[in-house]
Formats: C-alpha cells, sequence, structure tokens
C-alpha cells in the first residue's frame, strides 16, 4: 500500500512503533472488555455479564469440540483470551485508518504484519508442544507426537510442525491484510474524482467493512480452532 511505519530503535534492535502501539491499544481494549463486563457479577447474569458468558461459553464449545471435557478447564483461559486477542487485533484497524501526510502510517490491525501473525502462530505451537512433554515428560512427548502410530511417519510430523506454523499464521495475515489494502483502495477511489466517485465508493466501503469485520470474527474462530486441535494432538495419546 505504500505505507511506512513508525520505527524507533533502542541500542542496535529496531521496532515497528505502530505494530507496539496497535498491540498495546488491542491489550488494553481486551482488558478493558474484561473488566468492565465482570464486575458485580450476579448469579442471574443480565446485560454485559450474558456478553461476557457468552464470550466464555463459545469458546468452551471451541474447545469441547477438539478435546476430552476433562481437560477444558485447564486450558478454557488461554483460548478465551487468545480468541479474544485476535479479535480484536483484526477488527481494530477496519474502522479507521490514520495515515501522517508522509504515508507513515500510525493506525492500522495488528495482525496485517506477517511478523505479528507468525508470532502468534509460533506461540501457539510451542505452547502446545510445551504441554505436551508436561503431560507425558520428554520421552512420552517424542514417542506419543512423532513416533505413534508408525515411526517412518516421524520426519513427516517433524515437518509439519513448521507447516502449521506457517499456515496458522500466513491465514490470519493474508485475510486480514488483504481487507484493509482494499479499504485503502475504496477510499483513494472515493477521492479521486470526487464527487462523484465519492457516491460511489462509500457505500461498496461500508459494505467492505461489514465484510471484513466477518472475516475477522471467522479468522479469530478459524485461529483458536486448530490452535486447539493442534494442543489435542499433543496431549492425547494417538
Amino acid at each position: 500500500m505504500g505505507e511506512k511505519s513508525l520505527l524507533f530503535h533502542i541500542g542496535p534492535i529496531w521496532f515497528d512503533g505502530t505494530i507496539c502501539i496497535m498491540l498495546a491499544i488491542t491489550c488494553l481494549i481486551v482488558f478493558g472488555i474484561v473488566y468492565f463486563c465482570s464486575r458485580n457479577l450476579q448469579l442471574k447474569p443480565k446485560g454485559k455479564q450474558n456478553f461476557l458468558e457468552w464470550i466464555v461459553d463459545f469458546v468452551r464449545g471451541i474447545l469441547g469440540d477438539n478435546l476430552p471435557a476433562s481437560e477444558i478447564g485447564n486450558f478454557h483461559l488461554l483460548m478465551f483470551t487468545t480468541f479474544l486477542f485476535v479479535f480484536i487485533s483484526n477488527q481494530i484497524g477496519l474502522i479507521t485508518k490514520i495515515v501522517t501526510p508522509g504515508d507513515t502510517s500510525l493506525w492500522k490491525s495488528p495482525t496485517a504484519d506477517p511478523l505479528v501473525t507468525l508470532t502468534l502462530a509460533l506461540t501457539m505451537i510451542v505452547l502446545t508442544n510445551f504441554f505436551g512433554a508436561k503431560r507425558f515428560g520428554g520421552k512420552g512427548y517424542l514417542v506419543n507426537t512423532f513416533i505413534r502410530p508408525v515411526a517412518f511417519l516421524a520426519p513427516i510430523k517433524v515437518m509439519e510442525e513448521f507447516t502449521n506454523t506457517l499456515t496458522l499464521g500466513l491465514r490470519l495475515y493474508g485475510n486480514i491484510y488483504a481487507g484493509e489494502v482494499l479499504l485503502t483502495l475504496i477510499a483513494q477511489l472515493a477521492m479521486a474524482k470526487a464527487p462523484f466517485t465519492f457516491v460511489v465508493a462509500v457505500p461498496l466501503e461500508m459494505i467492505w467493512i461489514a465484510f471484513s469485520m466477518f472475516i475477522g470474527a471467522i479468522q479469530a474462530y478459524i485461529f483458536v480452532t486448530l490452535s486447539s486441535v493442534y494442543l489435542a494432538h499433543k496431549i492425547e495419546t494417538e
């Protein structure tokens, strides 16, 4: 899109300031939603508590489709936090966009950056392997993850860990980045020969924002679903 990020460095290490800001804002929004909706909890929920409990039950349903019932409570908080974080990260850059006259982007979805999505994917894959090793011990983990059901599949299963990381991260990145690119192109169309193109571009922009928000929600669901599938493969015997 021809945009630049706000870069800064600490010593020899460079950081993407735009992504750092957006990740911090996303974390604050997630914390704010949970904090606001969990105040004054009641035995008979209503309003904001109903909303929070609906998300909780939704994530439990995802885990319930892939993990034994006895394991849901052990990993529910991790997946609940992951779902909210990915969902907000997907949506935050759709409603508004801030770009300086020098084409420096100050506001965008964190998940529109491949480093963010691949880091999220790598984190989930590493955690699933860690939980597998914790459950079975080092030798049991290696046998359950790579040797069973037949040993000659071990090289393929090792390669699968890398492909799972790439597909989990790049799928999320591709969908969110493509949505933001098209929104930018429609906005440029609106300004091309205003007011004539503006009349056409505004409804297109609104439609695509709605569609992108739907895609963002679906991608958060897919990310948590696949993460729970990978987790099930590590903590259950083949």
